[in-house]
């Protein structure tokens, strides 16, 4: 059998493409893009980047009505984002197979808040798996078409960011094509109207609690027998790490996360003296097991509700050596995230900050204009949300003056039409700034459907940003490069005084996509050393001798330094030969 070293998000897809998947419809969102991206490498997958979550869950639900077996993946908070479609299709019911697949990222690795998806699976009322190695990334998404074509229901598969982005060696398969399962008329089912509802809401029920005494004898929940004293009941990555840092324990692997077989926890938990339940996040497990009665002698009285785990903190929490010390890196120094040399955000964040703009912002590279020496980012909630925020704001104060919404073109796509949609219905007298870089970039680089390609990088119909923001009500909608600093700092001014709603476009494709000419700039001697360059928080340009100075082998060549230069002192390096 081949056996090949992956990361758990290529395990996801091969294993999706092993149980004969055919459609997977997703939105990128580190720890999951991967996923997808795999998935597209696969010709016999239909594979498209939607505009947002929950159009990719809906995309994919409709292949599932007609027979195939589909997939769509996010990480957790696209969960919220696709939760009204992901609700009622945990109620409807499916046709063929259709999995979710949600990346958690404790410890806020790449995302605005900690979250516990499996408390969706809950609410929604499906069953969710959770692996915890590659290997299972692989064969727990097999076991999830399985179950959900058997028992009729969406799965949910839990992952998160040690599991989708950790690499182990994974036993591969062969393709098993899946027939389309006939599609038939079933209004009753699939017509979420109020009688139906109740009546599908049984039915729900019925198959969760089927599905918690099946799972009771299923092989991905195992008891491990050891030392009987200590019983430890975990799931997922913890289950690593509690393995390492007690290996005399004995315990309960659940792979099957809610509904809870609890025959068998009752089980374990009488051949133990002591039982502890070990879990990253809330305290799902616990919760659930404490309330059917078993005592638990410890949770989360001994571990934290934030952040990740580690086998060291385990150790110490029964009491136990941690092992060697960790490496001590506080005299290391800092390495804040920066926006890229050359990057187009830069030029616009540089002329905000300068006129002292109160800008609210939204989830992309650019929240990173947040930080100093720009500081020019008011605020950050939620995808699409600076421009609800901005209209908000307005109707509240009945004041916009040097007030600006600020989101990317994969954003607004996403999630920020329709607030620009309110803004025109609404009368709004706001400023929106849609910075075009002609990617979805934070997430490293995905299509979308601004870019002209599509997921597995064909071309595809782009769309006009501009004709889209008229289209919506938008009379006055300017396009600019952003690297025009002088005229983009008149415009800003312009649009925020004008009395009407208007949106500026900042279009330059971004830095890591485009090649920028490569020569570097250097300081000459007509520095006045009043430090503009340093603002504008370029790391190719630091402090020497007390003076700024162009570190050549990071300049990319942008020439944006040049450009706000009050005295011309920056030059290209490659000027003379020109």
């Amino acid at each position: 059998m081949d056996k090949r070293i992956m990361l758990g998000n290529e395990a996801f897809a091969r294993g999706a493409w092993e149980a004969g998947v055919t459609v997977v419809s997703s939105y990128p969102g580190t720890p999951s893009t991967e996923v997808t991206e795999a998935a597209a490498k696969y010709d016999e997958i239909y594979v498209e980047w939607a505009p947002n979550e929950k159009v990719g869950v809906e995309t994919a639900m409709g292949a599932s009505v007609g027979g195939a077996r589909a997939l769509s993946t996010m990480k957790h908070v696209g969960l919220n984002v696709a939760a009204d479609p992901f609700y009622t299709a945990a109620c409807t019911g499916v046709n063929g197979g259709f999995v979710v697949l949600s990346a958690d990222d404790n410890g806020c690795h790449s995302s605005q808040n900690e979250q516990d998806s499996r408390f969706h699976g809950r609410s929604a009322g499906v069953p969710v798996l959770e692996p915890s190695d590659a290997q299972e990334c692989k064969d727990y998404i097999k076991l999830a078409y399985d179950i959900s074509e058997k028992y009729d229901t969406v799965v949910l598969l839990r992952s998160g960011t040690r599991v989708s982005h950790s690499r182990g060696i994974v036993e591969l398969g062969e393709r098993v094509e899946h027939e389309l399962i006939p599609y038939e008329k079933k209004f009753m089912k699939y017509v979420a109207m109020p009688a139906m509802a109740r009546k599908l809401h049984v039915a729900q029920e019925q198959r969760l609690a089927q599905i918690a005494a099946d799972g009771c004898g299923w092989d991905i929940n195992s008891i491990q027998m050891n030392d009987p004293s200590i019983g430890i009941i975990t799931s997922g990555i913890c289950y690593q790490y509690a393995r390492d840092a007690m290996p005399e324990a004995s315990f309960l692997k659940l792979g099957l996360v809610y509904p809870l077989p609890m025959d068998l926890i009752r089980k374990f938990a009488d051949q133990v003296e002591k039982l502890y339940v070990i879990e990253e996040g809330q305290p799902f497990l616990e919760e659930q097991i404490r309330a059917q009665g078993i005592p638990v002698a410890g949770g989360k009285d001994m571990f934290t509700i934030q952040g990740e785990y580690s086998a060291r903190m385990i150790r110490e929490a029964f009491g136990k050596d941690g092992g060697e010390e960790p490496v001590d890196t506080s005299d290391a120094p800092g390495r804040p995230p920066l926006l890229c040399a050359g990057c187009p955000h830069r030029a616009l964040f540089h002329v905000l900050s300068k006129l002292k703009t109160t800008v609210f912002g939204d989830i992309g590279c650019y929240t990173l204009a947040a930080l100093p020496p720009t500081s020019a980012m008011d605020t950050t909630l939620c995808m699409g949300a600076s421009i609800g925020m901005a209209h908000g704001f307005e109707k509240a104060t009945g004041d916009k003056s040097n007030t600006v919404a600020v989101l990317g073109d994969s954003t607004f796509l996403h999630s920020g039409i329709t607030g620009l949609l309110n803004m025109a219905y609404n009368e709004s007298k706001g400023t929106v700034i849609i910075l075009d870089n002609r990617i979805t970039g934070m997430t490293g680089h995905q299509q979308n459907p601004a870019s002209g390609k599509n997921a597995k990088g064909e071309p595809a119909p782009a769309v006009d940003l501009k004709a889209l923001c008229q289209a919506v009500g938008v009379k006055h909608v300017v396009e600019i490069d952003p690297f025009e600093v002088k005229d983009l700092e008149r415009i800003v001014k312009e649009e925020t005084a004008r009395d009407e709603l208007s949106v500026i476009i900042t279009k330059r494709p971004c830095a890591l996509i485009v090649k920028q000419p490569g020569i570097p700039y250097e300081v000459t001697d007509k520095c006045k050393n009043c430090r503009q360059c340093m603002k504008i928080g370029c790391p190719a340009i630091e402090i020497k001798d007390g003076r700024p100075f162009v570190v050549a082998d990071r300049c990319v060549g942008c020439g944006l330094c040049a450009r706000v230069c009050p005295f011309d002192a920056i030059e290209c390096t490659a000027k003379e030969e020109q």
